[in-house]
């Protein structure tokens, strides 16, 4: 079976099951494993890469009312690739390309692949969807494996936190021009690593917030994962936040407790390493408690002012 994968998270789902040897072509973002970046790229994006976020955010929201997504196929890499099967999503109706765009161009392909969407909103519907996948290809008794391996993760997680006697305030963003609660999967992420969000809720969708919205939070930790962005390109924005208003009273800014990770690998993705964001966040919040696995990155360390910079989490931070 030729596969071809239109979403990061599923070309992780597909190499997790052992299928990277199906895998005949990919999304532009697709890079992880390192390996799947030498295979053909069937999608390209509409975005100038030297956008930034304000002017990105003012593109996703003309494109939402034009039903428009930000990205297309390249319909002749496609056809050359002749798939058997086509993995996409019908979740974002921005951050991959537009499901009617893939069913149409699916019936102009030989032999009329299968299209399968993968629309996990909660860290079990993740899950699922390694599930789904595995059943598309026949490889259900590795699904098994791999559910199984990923699940006793999370429930390591979840009885440590279980023994915990407090849980700091938490406000994990999504954005930062304009600010962005979490949403989908990431609330539940917080509450089983032993924090409480004060945005997002679980299953469902991020929202446009004010920085008074955070700001009367008044959160002890402030968690930046910015969607699709490295570290660095969100180091890019920080700065910025020193000009807010009431922003050095927050608490996790007066104790330094404002971290950011890299939001295209983690967090963003709904596929096998969220079980890693969970507990990269777990970690942040509580490193006496939850140890940071090896091998997993530790999220950089704002200081006090939010614009200098502290690698790693320092141990009974929390």
């Amino acid at each position: 079976m030729r596969i071809v994968s239109l979403l990061p998270s599923a070309t992780e789902i597909i190499c997790a099951l052992g299928l990277e040897d199906r895998l005949v072509g990919v999304t532009h973002e697709c890079d992880f494993p390192a390996s799947v970046q030498r295979l053909p790229k069937v999608t390209r994006t509409l975005i100038p890469t030297e956008a930034s976020s304000g002017d990105i955010d003012r593109l996703v929201r003309e494109r939402l009312q034009t039903d428009r997504a930000l990205y297309t196929l390249d319909l002749p890499v496609l056809q050359g690739l002749r798939p058997d099967l086509i993995v996409t999503q019908a979740l974002c109706d921005v951050c991959a390309v537009a499901q009617d765009e893939v069913r149409a161009a699916a019936c102009m392909l030989p032999g009329s692949p299968r299209v399968i969407n993968l629309e996990p909103q909660t860290l079990s519907e993740v899950l699922a969807s390694i599930r789904q996948v595995a059943t598309a290809v026949g490889v259900d008794r590795h699904a098994d494996e791999v559910i199984s391996g990923l699940t006793a993760r999370i429930e390591t997680v979840v009885a440590r936190t279980a023994a915990l006697q407090r849980r700091p305030r938490v406000a994990l963003l999504e954005w930062l021009d304009p600010p962005f609660s979490c949403g989908h999967w990431s609330p539940e992420l917080v509450r089983l690593a032993g924090g409480v969000e004060g945005f997002g809720q679980e299953g469902r969708p991020s929202r446009t917030l004010r920085w008074d919205d955070v700001l009367t939070w008044q959160p002890e930790v402030v968690f930046i994962a910015c969607c699709g962005f490295s570290v660095e390109r969100t180091l890019c924005d920080l700065p910025a936040l020193q000009f807010v208003p009431g922003w050095q009273d927050v608490p996790a800014v007066r104790s330094g407790r404002v971290y950011v990770t890299n939001g295209s690998h983690y967090f963003s993705r709904p596929g096998p390493r969220l079980v890693d964001s969970l507990e990269i966040l777990a970690h942040t919040l509580h490193p006496e408690v939850h140890p940071l696995p090896n091998g997993l990155p530790c999220p950089v360390r704002m200081n006090g002012s939010g614009v200098g910079i502290l690698t790693g989490v320092s141990e009974g931070a929390a």
